[in-house]
Order: structure tokens, then C-alpha cells, then sequence
């Protein structure tokens, strides 16, 4: 390693001797480091605080039913929200109180379970009325 790099600092020293001093030698040295800052705040820092801000919003839209995982792993529902933790029922019997930065995800929503729910309700519904109809149509052609 020592011997791919002394080259090059001592290239960068001699091209350094090299050029004239002054403002145009001076912009362009900070070219690359603009260039740097750049890269850094597009591929790490936006998407970091961007995630940050989805977190916030997630934690703060907790209510009642919503299905959870926690930052340990632990599956759970929503049974009441406090200001600063939540309580999750993890089995039939079990409660349990987290904090709220502790909550990694919501699995779903508790409307949009229901909205599922009804839904498919509604699927069976429509799915057993064409059935019937279908049913009762194909055998009075099967008879004529």
C-alpha cells in the first residue's frame, strides 16, 4: 500500500509546484470537495432525514388496533396509546408497555383491516351470487 501511494502524494506535490497560485488555482481545489459534499448529502443524508420524518409521522398516527412489530421483534396490537408509550397485546392474556421509539413498524392499519375485511365479505357475496346465477343458467341450457 505504501508503495501505490507515495507516488501519488509526491505526483500531487510537483503538479501543486507546478501551477500558478491564485483564484482560478483555488476554485478549482474546491471543486472536488463541492463535488464530495455533494455525493454525501444525496445518498446519505437526504434519505436519512427522509426516513427520520416517515418515522415521526408513523409513531405519532398510532391508534387503537393497529398491528405493530417492535425494534425487538415482538408482534403485537395496539391496545391503548399514551403520550409517550403504547400498550401492545401480544397474546390473549399478555400486556406489555413500550415505548413508542420503540415500535420499528406497523404491520397494518386498523381500518384498512376492516376495509379487507369487508371487502372480502363482499367478494364471497358477489362470487356465490354469479355462482348461483351461472349455475342456474348452464343447467336450464343443458335441459333444452
Amino acid at each position: 500500500m505504501y508503495s501505490f501511494v507515495f507516488p501519488l502524494l509526491m505526483a500531487g506535490q510537483q503538479s501543486a509546484a507546478d501551477a500558478p497560485a491564485g483564484p482560478q488555482s483555488f476554485i478549482t481545489s474546491l471543486i472536488p470537495f463541492a463535488a464530495i459534499i455533494a455525493i454525501f448529502y444525496f445518498l446519505i443524508i437526504r434519505p436519512q432525514s427522509r426516513k427520520q420524518k416517515e418515522t415521526r409521522k408513523m409513531l405519532s398516527a398510532l391508534k387503537k388496533g393497529d398491528r405493530i412489530v417492535t425494534i425487538g421483534g415482538i408482534h403485537g396490537t395496539i391496545q391503548s396509546v399514551k403520550e409517550s408509550s403504547v400498550i401492545a397485546r401480544v397474546d390473549d392474556s399478555t400486556k406489555i408497555e413500550f415505548s413508542r421509539s420503540a415500535i420499528a413498524s406497523v404491520l397494518t392499519a386498523a381500518r384498512e383491516e376492516r376495509e379487507e375485511k369487508t371487502e372480502k365479505i363482499e367478494e364471497k357475496k358477489a362470487d356465490e351470487a354469479s355462482g348461483a346465477s351461472s349455475e342456474s343458467g348452464g343447467t336450464a341450457e343443458e335441459s333444452k
